[in-house]
């Protein structure tokens, strides 16, 4: 009997339960899952709570009812794990042994790390990249009659990188249906030399934020806040003042990862790219946020990752070279206000282009292109995300990206 012991029940980790239950024999292979809470949170909600159109008990259910039958879930935090004697140890004191370990424990915000930003938390320093911080966003929002808002980006990587740019754009509209756009100045702040880390992407980025009045501070490299002044202060002493802060606090992995030697210098899993296993121990595998790959950190990631890594897991636990790569596939919708929506496509090697999606031609969906279609893609995917993705089910689309339908610019 092997023992396969996955670490987090977020988006990645419960795939990757439901997954394995159904590829490996429950005589063969024993399957338990770690979870410190007992909820299981639909994220892109996270970005419309704030503005009130998302009623926030929506978004979250009881994890159990996404665990299949035949896994154990161990309701813990992992304190460390030793890699050499096989063994995960929570903070409680209890030892979990491991045949082969799959960490998915993701990555959270840390805003304590940035001198400041703590000091007027929720008061006029806010974010939503937590269930409560975007439930309290959500009333700082609706008392902002108007002044400076602006959107800050701390550092990367971070959590779904095309957030912070949706929600400006949302604020835009939030602002117009309010009749206050012409009170409120909106500034998108980023350490990235543009709106987005790829050149295409980025100048069409930048025109949404262009046209819509907002302005563009870039390299900003922050060294920390002035809650009385209200102001951000960078590296190189600019100061951009803000009446009401959304900020995208430092993401770091899981602290445990950094306790066990298995991660860089922000605690993510330093693991091979294509084959999700660690760079150090053939018995360790990262999937989804955890993992240190350079593509996002993002739903989607992890969900064309498992249509690939189960397979090329059991070829690697049995002997057997891989057959097959993950490529770093990334598929993101991009909410614009107005009913509209942007969409990306792009993977390790190729950066987002236009043309259409999935179908050459045909689209439906047009890429790097606003549409209503690609606004009712994500809403629809809040169906797609808890009855096919979590439970494991296959989505029809292609696992690698393919080059059908983009326009690669000369």
């Amino acid at each position: 009997m092997r023992t396969l012991l996955i670490l987090g029940a977020g988006t990645a980790g419960t795939i990757a339960a439901n997954k394995f239950r159904r590829r490996f024999a429950q005589d063969e292979w024993a399957i338990t899952i770690v979870e410190q809470r007992g909820a299981h949170f639909y994220q892109p909600a996270f970005l419309f709570i704030p503005f009130g159109k998302y009623p926030p008990e929506r978004a979250q259910r009881n994890t159990d009812r996404y665990i299949p039958k035949g896994v154990t879930r161990v309701e813990g935090e992992v304190d460390r794990v030793d890699p050499d004697a096989r063994t995960a140890t929570l903070l409680d004191g209890r030892t979990l042994p491991y045949d082969y370990l799959i960490i998915a424990t993701g990555t959270s915000p840390h805003p304590e790390e940035t001198p400041g930003m703590t000091d007027d938390w929720h008061g006029h320093v806010h974010s939503f990249y937590t269930y409560e911080d975007a439930v309290e966003l959500r009333s700082a929002l609706a008392n902002f009659d108007g002044g400076r808002l602006v959107m800050h980006i701390t550092e990367m990587p971070i959590k779904c990188p095309v957030a912070p740019l949706e929600f400006t754009l949302l604020a835009d509209d939030h602002f117009r249906s309010r009749g206050i756009r012409d009170k409120v100045d909106i500034t998108f702040v980023t350490p990235l030399s543009g709106a987005f880390t790829k050149p295409v992407a980025a100048e069409t980025f930048g025109g949404a934020l262009s046209d819509r009045g907002i302005s563009l501070e870039s390299d900003f490299l922050i060294e920390s806040i002035d809650p009385e002044k209200q102001q951000l202060v960078s590296y190189d002493e600019r100061e951009v003042p803000y009446d009401l802060l959304v900020t995208v606090p430092l993401n770091r992995g899981a602290a445990f990862v950094g306790r066990s030697g298995l991660g860089d210098e922000l605690d993510f899993v330093t693991v091979d790219k294509s084959t999700l296993r660690h760079t150090k121990y053939d018995t360790i595998f990262a999937i989804g946020d955890a993992a240190n790959v350079p593509t996002s950190k993002a739903g989607a990631v992890a969900h064309f990752e498992m249509d690939t890594f189960p397979e090329q897991f059991e070829r690697m636990v049995n002997g057997e070279e891989p057959n097959d790569a993950f490529d770093g596939h990334a598929t993101c919708f991009i909410e614009s206000g107005g009913g509209k929506a942007m969409l990306i496509d792009f993977n390790y090697d190729t950066e987002p282009l236009p043309g259409t999606f999935p179908v050459s031609k045909l689209g439906p969906l047009p890429l790097l292109k606003e549409s209503r279609l690609n606004h009712l893609g994500k809403l629809g995917f809040e169906w797609a995300y808890w009855a096919m993705l979590l439970p494991g089910r296959r989505m029809p689309l292609p696992a690698h990206m393919s080059m059908k339908g983009k326009k690669v610019p000369h």
